[in-house]
């Protein structure tokens, strides 16, 4: 659970929609990717169920993602689109939205394959971004719309939009729905065996321009280790196998454990659940973490902290000093990076020393 800044708390209730919302609510709620995005709008359902007790959600999902959302205690159905757009796999996706009767679509995705789905719900209320905020035409599948916002929003503050278009009232706390999972449980063994509190280190994120050096994640990984005492568990990708074994040979010290391309996304999810901090760039997992109540220091370049920086950890940002940041680029410009590459592993380490009393405190 996620406790709402006080200087963002409402004073008083959002606004009431004009048109009423039935007793027992079939909703459905449009966010099949990415991580980040399906972590952060995980707090919603528990937004409406305390608020809409007797209503039915069900979650529209890419495969990818589908056991994350099963994971959330609160979710009472979820559709999995198989991600091809065959006339076969349309037609069984709108039969098993229509067998749903939905009342109320929130349409989180905000793109022309959302809105379309959206409009496929047959929900009498499809609600969507504001014209300006959405893209691909979105809005036009859409009958009802939120208001525009800007882009110092942050993510979780716009999706609370939707929950307030409908009448609900500002949450003070954030619930996303992941305490039941048992992180010794589901962690991969070697990790579940640890017993004393460990630093999870995520590699590289889907962006290039995001990447950080190799000499800083080498920096860090020695201070955690000879420093701090702790050990370190690596996470990523597949495509970061390479870095991660080569950063396990130049650190030669005992307590590195390499789950690089080695997790399944609720063992990731288990090993952020049980770790006392996390590092790594702007990134799903950094959101996955802040989602289990993780401390997640994150590091920004291309990207905007003020509108992405993991819920509730925004302190733990360190960014780049940089004129061109953020630039919003996938690859940098020059092939150079230097907005990552001048973050140094000193002032990471700076960041995990408060992270890591933040969870060592509360548990």
């Amino acid at each position: 659970m996620v406790v709402m800044p006080n200087k963002l708390k409402r004073t008083h209730m959002t606004k009431l929609s004009d048109q009423k919302i039935p007793a027992s609510p079939s909703i459905l709620i449009i966010l099949m990717g990415s991580l980040g995005d399906v972590a952060r709008g995980l707090c919603l359902v528990s937004h409406i169920k305390t608020n809409l007790p007797q209503s039915c959600i069900t979650w529209l999902v890419e495969p990818k993602w589908a056991q994350l959302v099963r994971c959330h205690s609160q979710i009472d159905k979820v559709i999995v689109f198989q991600r091809a757009w065959r006339i076969s796999v349309l037609w069984h996706l709108y039969k098993d939205l229509n067998r749903e009767h939905f009342d109320i679509t929130l349409d989180l995705q905000r793109v022309l394959k959302s809105g379309f789905f959206s409009l496929l719900s047959g929900a009498g209320r499809r609600i969507g971004f504001h014209r300006r905020n959405a893209k691909e035409f979105n809005w036009i599948f859409n009958n009802e719309h939120i208001g525009y916002h800007s882009d110092a929003l942050t993510k979780i503050r716009h999706y609370l939009k939707f929950t307030g278009h409908l009448g609900l009232p500002e949450p003070d706390t954030l619930e996303f729905g992941l305490s039941s999972l048992n992180p010794i449980e589901a962690s991969p063994r070697v990790v579940a065996d640890i017993k004393q509190p460990f630093v999870a280190v995520v590699l590289g994120a889907s962006w290039e321009s995001k990447d950080w050096s190799f000499e800083g994640y080498l920096g860090l990984i020695r201070h955690i280790l000879s420093a701090l005492k702790l050990q370190v568990v690596l996470l990523g990708d597949g495509s970061r196998k390479a870095l991660a074994q080569g950063l396990s040979q130049s650190v030669n010290l005992p307590g590195l454990i390499d789950l690089a391309g080695k997790t399944s996304l609720m063992e990731l999810t288990a090993v952020l659940k049980k770790a006392a901090a996390g590092i790594g760039p702007d990134s799903g997992p950094g959101h996955l973490a802040a989602a289990v109540g993780t401390p997640f220091v994150s590091l920004f370049g291309p990207t905007s902290l003020e509108r992405t920086a993991p819920f509730g950890y925004e302190d733990l940002v360190v960014t780049s000093s940089l004129d061109c940041a953020p630039c919003y680029q996938k690859r940098c410009p020059d092939h150079q990076n230097q907005c990552m590459q001048s973050i140094e592993s000193s002032h990471v380490a700076e960041k995990l020393s408060k992270a890591l009393t933040l969870k060592l405190h509360i548990h």
